[in-house]
């Protein structure tokens, strides 16, 4: 068996399990609390007062303006000069949390303001409340329209977990660079981590395809029924 590849063979296990105990968790974890501050962001945008308006736009400005590894650094190295202790994937969970709610504030924004007033009126009209159009009328419609750009969002992500290795933060990558300092093969190692990232992302994207035509089907009943 060629070296490369019996070294390929011998990496591989400790790369999956680094993958599967901090890569996917830190993934989940940042894109579903990411997800919950983008909602939220979203709704002071579009609804709320204008001094959170205020305070929202910033937040989105700063972390849309800035690269996502500086913001990890940031977190992580410059927080305890001011007293605040994190460990690596405390500080990775933050930041990648922060960015993406940065990011999908925007989308999330967008897609509800993309749904017909219409739809708003006639929701009143049957006597729903404002909470209630937008739990039962409005968030349904937008969440359709908002697959395809958050589906991208969450793909990206996997990827951008990777610069938590320059915190610390013992995944995929940086289980990679271990080996290398021991085995002196970076092109091998590297190759088999982009392979792998390849990979999860073939699978992911494969996923958003086959949800989005089931959506695009069944708001496709729907517009045919009304």
């Amino acid at each position: 068996m060629p070296h490369w590849l019996q070294l390929m063979l011998d990496s591989l296990p400790t790369l999956l399990w680094a993958a599967l105990i901090f890569t996917v968790p830190l993934t989940l974890l940042s894109f579903a609390f990411g997800l919950f501050v983008g909602l939220v962001a979203a709704l002071v945008r579009l609804f709320g007062p204008k001094p959170l308006v205020a305070v929202v736009r910033f937040y989105v400005w700063i972390f849309r303006g800035t690269p996502l590894l500086v913001q990890l650094f940031l977190i992580f190295y410059g927080l305890p000069s001011v007293g605040i202790l994190l460990d690596a994937f405390s500080a990775a969970l933050i930041g990648f949390t922060l960015n993406i709610g940065a990011y999908t504030s925007e989308i999330i924004r967008a897609v509800i303001g993309s749904v017909p007033k219409g739809q708003w009126e006639a929701a009143y009209s049957i006597g729903m409340t404002w909470g209630q159009a937008m739990r039962r009328t409005i968030l349904p419609q937008a969440g359709r329209v908002a697959v395809p750009p958050l589906s991208n969002t969450f793909i990206s992500l996997v990827k951008d977990t990777s610069l938590a290795a320059a915190i610390t933060v013992p995944e995929m990558f940086q289980a990679a660079q271990r080996i290398v300092a021991t085995t002196y093969e970076p092109l091998i190692l590297y190759v088999e981590a982009a392979a792998l990232y390849l990979a999860l992302s073939s699978v992911l994207s494969a996923l958003q395809t086959r949800l989005e035509k089931r959506l695009n089907r069944y708001g496709g009943f729907l517009e045919a029924r009304s």
